[in-house]
């Protein structure tokens, strides 16, 4: 799943300078560039991509990437203004296999720049709230312990099982016969039984 693009800010005309490395610790400044013969001219975008901040430079016509800066924090190395000049920056261009290149831009118009200042410190402190929000919830979450105190017992009930045997009903093995209840006996004679209907009786003997 591709990361949720938003953009900030769009400029029509950008102008893009090669620059000389910088041999003082006062800073860039946009006099030392050849600012009537720009290397590269198309148009900006600021995007927002993921919770991160990218400065765009892309083609005027068709929207092809030229360049772009992810921008970490302002002002700071990934774009920092110069310091003779409101409408000029230096950038640090990065691509996709993390080479480094620092080049000027810049804007004709002042209130080109002051747009792209008001919407770069909007976001960082946007970003600023949520990180320091995000870390007073987690402050304040209790945390939950799930240890045993000393003596404490937990009852798990987990219902009544029965289990109901059904024994087989087979007979007695190992030879033995089962025991048969006796006849009812007399004086060990045969018992006498009723003659069927319609037979002749006769007396004994």
């Amino acid at each position: 799943m591709e990361d949720y693009e938003r953009i900030l800010l769009v400029k029509s005309e950008i102008f893009v300078y090669r620059i000389p490395p910088l041999n003082n610790t006062k800073g860039y400044r946009a006099a030392d560039w050849k600012l009537d013969t720009p290397d590269w001219t198309g148009r900006m975008r600021l995007i927002s991509v993921a919770e991160k901040l990218e400065l765009r430079l892309e083609d005027k016509n068709s929207g092809a990437l030229y360049a772009k800066a992810p921008i970490d924090k302002y002002p700071s190395v990934c774009l920092e203004p110069v310091t003779d000049s409101s409408r000029y920056f230096v950038a640090q261009l990065r691509n996709d296999t993390g080479k480094t290149a620092f080049v000027g831009i810049g804007f004709a118009d002042r209130g080109d720049s002051f747009d792209m200042n008001v919407a770069l410190q909007d976001f960082f402190k946007q970003a600023e709230k949520e990180a320091e929000l995000q870390q007073k919830q987690d402050q304040g979450a209790p945390s939950l312990d799930l240890s045993f105190k000393q003596g404490q017992t937990i009852t798990i009930n987990l219902g009544k099982k029965t289990t109901t045997r059904i024994r087989d009903e087979k007979p007695e093995t190992g030879g033995s016969v089962p025991f048969l209840p006796p006849p009812p006996s007399t004086t060990g004679a045969v018992p006498i039984l009723p003659p069927p209907p319609g037979s002749i009786v006769r007396p004994r003997p």
